[in-house]
């Protein structure tokens, strides 16, 4: 019987590594499963084997449900991201029940959602982990170049390295909870597992400390950066290498770093409007994101699709918190209704995703808009502040949504000091990443922050429709937010190792997060 690449489900190898099943991982289509034995034996099936790794990267599996080429969610690089990372932060509202335990904090350790942010996301890196194994091994047997082969590991390197950081967001506490971030993060998986033998050693691995997971994010982004050479947006390249450093570096506070990785992207712009930059393709300002299409198992599907959860369905609306902010001028075409918005029953909804037929919409994982306010906050941030520089990345991305530039723009007289300019800059960073899952990330970063901190998970406006009127501006909103704040001491500020996970791995569960 051949040896098959495995899909990690509740009987399989992921985190758990429980042992190996019998399900498939490297797929042509959702359903046909290409071998170990010849998945690396022919360009044409390598590339097959990429394919499959980006489809696990937009897809995932849900509830274990992998024959059903419908059932993805979204994890852990497709709809998912966004979405939980916009419902664990204060700046959108779950209207309903679909996202209720990660908004309100009430999830524990067998919540299907953060219980597949974490399968999933070691289910992708284990693929990532055999295409770098399987193209090491066709590489050195002339199946394809050397050349084109490190191009491959480097996507893999790349997947891998940003899953994990991704992931440290949720389960682990941010770098700078200890000196040297020696607090657990998680294991840095660089092994693929298709044996019983493999599960075994790899089982016995442990999390390694935030500190060591930095260390590995960087040292694979940096090989990224070196060896890949495909420019599709929807895949990894060169420049989304350095993107996704500014943002490790950002989390890091290495505020040199950013600048230095940052300004190697100086031949990006921006969409000429905050609208082109949801074009249902790439445009310039696309750094990457992750491709969804009309085939089924392509796309999230209507449990997942950002189409479907952010308009069709109307399940998350924006926030009357950051809506009625008044730095967020009336007029800022962020604003403007039927274009970057839409109203339904009163609510204000994003109009970012647009296609509720066929659920195309990519997700942007990371675009230019980004590496500019990260560049801004580190340039104001650093020992020897650069005010004038950080002043002049803020306004290239806030501008482009004024009504009146040359009246509304910031000057140098808005801040006096570098630590005004901060704060400038984080509220526009809730607003020009509202709906695409970037808050809690900044929300994670900025707990015990020296200018901005925050102290655990914000409090929010109720689970479910806001009262009539919350949305009127003219005034910050001072209503009830009725979902009180976590502390940050609070053991619900992590998600929990799943349940899925520690029943069989004993290492694991001996390392739980505490409360947990």
């Amino acid at each position: 019987m051949k040896t098959y690449l495995k899909i990690v489900t509740s009987l399989m190898v992921v985190m758990g590594l429980f042992s190996c099943s019998d399900e498939k991982i490297l797929e042509l289509t959702p359903i046909n499963a290409v071998s170990a034995d010849v998945a690396f034996t022919t360009p044409t099936l390598i590339t097959a084997s990429m394919n499959g790794m980006y489809n696990a990267a937009s897809v995932g599996i849900f509830n274990n449900t992998a024959n059903n080429p419908n059932s993805g969610r979204g994890y852990i690089w497709g709809a998912a991201f966004v979405q939980q990372g916009d419902n664990r932060g204060e700046d959108v509202i779950n209207l309903a029940g679909f996202y209720q335990l990660t908004y309100t904090g009430t999830y524990d350790a067998g919540t299907a959602n953060n219980t597949y942010y974490f399968v999933d996301g070691y289910r992708l890196i284990n693929r990532c982990n055999l295409i770098i194994e399987g193209v090491t091994d066709a590489v050195s047997k002339n199946v394809i170049t050397t050349q084109l082969g490190n191009s491959y590991i480097a996507e893999a390197r790349f997947l891998r390295a940003i899953t994990h950081f991704e992931m440290l967001n949720y389960f682990a506490r941010p770098y700078n909870f200890t000196v040297g971030a020696s607090h657990p993060g998680l294991p840095y998986r660089e092994v693929g597992v298709d044996t019983d033998a493999e599960v075994d050693s790899e089982k016995a691995q442990g999390r390694n400390t935030v500190a060591e997971c930095y260390t590995k994010v960087l040292a694979d982004l940096n090989f990224a950066e070196s060896n890949l050479i495909g420019t599709n947006k929807f895949r990894a390249t060169k420049e989304a290498a350095i993107a996704f450093k500014t943002r490790v570096y950002l989390q890091k506070r290495d505020w040199d770093n950013v600048i230095v990785e940052g300004s190697k992207l100086s031949a990006f712009s921006l969409a000429p409007t905050p609208a082109a930059a949801f074009t249902l393709g790439t445009n310039v300002e696309t750094i990457f994101s992750i491709q969804h299409g009309a085939t089924a198992g392509q796309n999230p599907g209507v449990n997942g699709a950002l189409a479907s959860m952010y308009k069709n369905r109307a399940l998350i609306c924006i926030s009357p918190i950051i809506w009625r902010d008044p730095i967020w001028l009336n007029d800022d075409k962020r604003r403007e209704n039927g274009v970057m918005t839409t109203i339904n029953a009163g609510n204000v909804l994003t109009n970012k995703y647009t296609d509720i037929t066929n659920s195309t919409d990519p997700a942007p994982v990371i675009r230019f808009a980004e590496v500019l306010l990260n560049m801004a906050e580190a340039n104001a941030r650093k020992i020897s502040p650069d005010l004038t520089s950080a002043l002049a990345q803020l306004n290239r991305v806030r501008n482009r949504s004024l009504a009146v530039p040359a009246s509304q723009a910031y000057t140098a007289a808005n801040f006096l000091t570098a630590t005004n300019l901060v704060g400038a800059i984080l509220k526009e960073r809730r607003i020009e990443f509202i709906c695409e899952g970037r808050r809690w990330s900044d929300i994670h970063r900025l707990q015990g922050d020296n200018l901005f901190p925050i102290d655990g998970i914000p409090a929010k406006l109720a689970n479910g429709n806001p009262p009539a009127g919350s949305f009127t501006l003219g005034t910050a909103y001072t209503g009830p937010r009725t979902n009180v704040a976590i502390p940050g001491s609070d053991f619900r500020f992590l998600w929990p190792i799943p349940l899925l996970v520690t029943t069989t791995n004993p290492i694991l569960a001996a390392q739980q997060n505490p409360g947990w």
